[in-house]
């Protein structure tokens, strides 16, 4: 598994990145489905980009596990790298819009891009480790659940906050 922790991280990345592509797209091309809302993109928000990388690499996770089935922390690992690949994008979107201003589009999708590739750098470092992570697997398993359910109810009823907000419209949520 160890020659292999890199290859996995390619095609997670991959998956990321494609997942999150069309995730984007998703919801203007089926018309505005209510059913595939809380799964994909359906305005420009900070929170909406989140969410384009969310479900790529849970779904990743969950084949993955199947792999992993071994590593007693792998849901822990997991929660730490989706976690971060989460917190990247704020902080990346808010501090280069902070310093410079209004960012140019593709800035933006390059920060999706290089929140994704550190995210996997990072988890490919806490697979290397003997004890990447001391979570539970339940409390990791649950943590991921509660994420996915705050991408679903914060789609529906969008909280008025700026980082649900889209800067085109000036909306929130649907």
């Amino acid at each position: 598994m160890k020659k292999s922790t890199w290859l996995w991280q390619l095609v997670g990345f991959s998956v990321t990145a494609l997942g999150g592509t069309l995730l984007h797209f998703l919801y203007e091309w089926i018309g505005g489905a209510a059913w595939i809302a809380p799964f994909s993109g359906v305005n420009e928000s900070t929170w909406e980009h989140m969410k384009l990388m969310f479900w790529p690499m849970l779904i990743f996770a969950v084949i993955q596990s199947i792999f992993f089935s071994e590593r007693e922390d792998f849901w822990c690992i997991k929660l730490r790298m989706i976690l971060t690949g989460l917190c990247l994008i704020p902080l990346l979107f808010y501090g280069y819009n902070g310093i410079i201003g209004k960012s140019p589009d593709w800035i933006n999708i390059a920060i999706f891009f290089i929140s994704a590739l550190l995210a996997y750098i990072y988890e490919a470092r806490l697979f290397k480790r003997d004890t990447g992570c001391r979570c539970p697997k339940k409390w990791a398993m649950a943590s991921l659940c509660i994420i996915a359910l705050l991408f679903v109810v914060f789609t529906f009823w969008t909280p008025h906050l700026e980082i649900f907000k889209d800067p085109l419209t000036g909306t929130y949520g649907i």
